[in-house]
């Protein structure tokens, strides 16, 4: 999977994970879902890759080969774009079951 919103991030907490991505988005929105559709594609994209960087730093400190640094950093990052996706999902389910239980 390529494309990583988190990478655009100036440091670990400068900017909230996926705010780059979604000014773009926002700048270039023409009306459209698919512009949103991207943006979540985009998060869940790098929510996966952060996790799998994530992992093989982990396993490469556990060998004794990575930096202590990188490991806890990358895990923290890992941790905030895991819990901002939850999030959102939470956000999304919150509304589908709002917009069911109106009534016709």
């Amino acid at each position: 999977m390529s494309g990583s919103v988190m990478s655009g991030m100036s440091s670990l907490f400068g900017v909230a994970p996926g705010a780059a991505a979604y000014q773009r988005t926002a700048q270039s929105a023409s009306g459209s879902g698919e512009d949103f559709t991207k943006y979540l594609s985009n998060m869940l994209t790098s929510t996966v890759d952060q996790s799998a960087t994530t992992e093989g730093l982990a396993q490469n400190g556990l060998m004794g080969d990575g930096d202590l640094t990188q490991v806890v950093t990358s895990v923290a990052k890992a941790q905030l774009a895991l819990q901002t996706t939850v999030a959102i999902r939470d956000r999304l389910i919150q509304s589908y079951q709002s917009i069911m239980s109106m009534p016709i």
